[in-house]
């Protein structure tokens, strides 16, 4: 490909060319005219070398002397001004969306959740070199430890407000008054010959009718409708008749896993039903006690019926049958020995979820809930065993924020929700007490992440006004982890269970770990060192209080 630049074919329009100083004239022909005709041109080779387009828009012929030739130079230079501002500010524009996602920007980007103002005077400088030592200076985010300062701020506003406040117990009478259906089915008083409390109860149903008809985890879940199939063929072969009557064995929890979660309830849940003389209901997580019985299925999706305590019984229908089997043997009956099978219940959310009280029982002074679960749970069973599995605050909070957030999972998106929570959890405290916040259901749907779950010892104390210590089991997932016989030998112990095998020990103790991170939840990462810091802040004092209250500074998870 040839042009002629004397012409300036290559840049001008052809209605332009006639113009061109060396070609126009009255007398002008094509085919004499030495320029046009090929003699004395310059010629320009794009195809054998590679030439910038912009280089030719800048050459020049000395004949080009007209107005028109002076707009066609000046019309290229403002083409590649043009086209060099676009270049830039697509490269801009890169940098920044970039620049923000990883971190890497030296300015806080327009994109970036900013209600927070800098003041590096306020920086703490223990956190900050903690930081150092845990991460790679490669992914400190810069933007976000600005954050730091103003969210500090926040946090000491709330450390100036906690108080623990031992709460007033409410008295047996006003719990009747609150259930009486419940005080009505379930008795004070327990078979002997059973380590689990259970009573027989009189069955008034004929033989064609079923028992399971109207159970509501039957009738709202399919998941459960095989296990009921199976206890609807069963259930008149373990009816114990007397007298021209039908009675049927009904059976409370022994022991109760009462949280937290992501702490580990699921993998103690899946090794503890291993030994045998465990039993749990037939479905791991009930949540009858925090949510069902008010009629809660999901908070947000409003109220349902609610769930009697009747069908609550039925999800320990498969081990009461199995208990009657023991009290029916003749080593009962004529030696006196006892039945040793227990039944355990494992609702991660029994030990910190009172959100529906609002909605269901009169308020109290300061917006404090006058009746919590464990009122009610020891009203029924004061000899209750309790255990509850803890993990670090800081950690749990990001493995339930990877396990519950359903779309754009990211470090950046968890500092967000942890900061702006902080802010609605500031803003709590500083008109209601500590107790009345953690307890709060508005503040609780309000705030992105669940902070309140990590304060351990707000719930712990709740629970020892009415519970003994030593009716407490409080494990730590880090112990459990890394030495789990120790941990499950602990269990064993504070249930008063009978020894093993070795073979069945190994088979406890030696399975894989339950319910562990998704491979798509590991790929995201760590947290942001500095939300690290900063809900280290926030959860120092609380942990403080636990490791007094437990006697135990493991629980302060000070990092070694």
């Amino acid at each position: 490909m040839r042009h002629c630049i004397n012409c300036c074919i290559h840049l001008l329009p052809n209605d332009l060319h006639r113009q061109c100083f060396r070609c126009r004239g009255p007398d002008h022909n094509n085919q004499k005219c030495p320029v046009c005709r090929g003699e004395n041109k310059i010629p320009l080779y794009t195809d054998s070398k590679q030439m910038k387009w912009l280089a030719v828009l800048e050459v020049r012929t000395d004949h080009c002397e007209s107005w028109n030739g002076l707009f066609c130079l000046r019309k290229g230079k403002l083409c590649s001004l043009m086209f060099g501002l676009i270049i830039m500010t697509l490269v801009m524009v890169s940098y920044i969306l970039t620049g923000a996602k990883h971190g890497l920007l030296l300015i806080p980007s327009p994109f970036h959740y900013g209600a927070f103002a800098s003041n590096p005077s306020l920086m703490d400088n223990e956190s900050l070199s903690d930081m150092k030592d845990y991460y790679q200076p490669s992914k400190m985010n810069i933007s976000y430890v600005k954050d730091y300062p103003s969210i500090k701020l926040i946090i000491d506003t709330i450390t100036s407000k906690i108080e623990f406040i031992t709460r007033q117990r409410p008295d047996l009478e006003e719990l009747r008054k609150q259930e009486p259906h419940m005080f009505s089915v379930i008795p004070n008083k327990f078979l002997p010959n059973s380590k689990n409390p259970c009573w027989y109860e009189e069955y008034r149903g004929n033989t064609t009718a079923d028992p399971y008809a109207t159970n509501s985890y039957a009738l709202y879940s399919k998941r459960f409708r095989i296990i009921f199939d199976y206890l609807r063929k069963v259930f008149w072969n373990h009816l114990y008749h007397y007298k021209d009557k039908h009675y049927r064995l009904r059976c409370l929890p022994h022991f109760y896993i009462i949280g937290q979660p992501k702490c580990g309830t699921t993998d103690l849940y899946d090794r503890l039903r291993l030994h045998p003389d465990v039993r749990f209901s037939a479905i791991k997580e009930p949540h009858w006690w925090t949510r069902k019985r008010f009629g809660i299925i999901r908070l947000r999706d409003g109220f349902h019926d609610r769930y009697p305590v009747e069908d609550y019984l039925d999800l320990f229908d498969l081990a009461a049958h199995q208990i009657q089997s023991v009290l029916q043997s003749d080593a009962v009956k004529e030696h006196g020995k006892r039945n040793n099978i227990i039944i355990g219940e494992a609702s991660a959310s029994t030990m910190w979820d009172n959100n529906a009280w609002v909605f269901f029982y009169d308020n109290s002074t300061e917006g404090e809930p006058p009746f919590l679960i464990q009122d009610f749970i020891h009203a029924f069973q004061p000899n209750a065993k309790l255990i509850i599995m803890l993990r670090d605050p800081v950690e749990r909070l990001y493995s339930d924020y990877l396990y519950f957030a359903s779309a754009n999972k990211s470090a950046e998106d968890f500092h967000e929700k942890v900061a702006e929570s902080l802010q609605l959890f500031e803003g709590c405290v500083l008109d209601f007490s500590l107790r009345a916040c953690v307890y709060n259901n508005t503040l609780n749907n309000a705030m992105p992440v669940r902070l309140q779950v990590g304060l351990y010892v707000v719930y712990l104390l709740d629970w020892l006004t009415v519970f003994n210590k030593d009716q407490i089991l409080v494990l730590r997932l880090e112990d459990h982890a890394s030495n789990m016989r120790y941990t499950m030998h602990m269990v064993f112990q504070f249930l008063d269970l009978g020894p093993l095998s070795e073979k069945q020990e190994a088979l406890i103790t030696k399975s894989p770990a339950s319910n562990t991170r998704r491979p798509e939840d590991r790929s995201l990462g760590p947290m942001l060192p500095t939300t690290k810091a900063i809900l280290r802040d926030f959860y120092r004092p609380f942990n403080t209080k636990l490791a007094q209250v437990l006697f135990d500074d493991a629980f302060l998870w000070k990092r070694t």
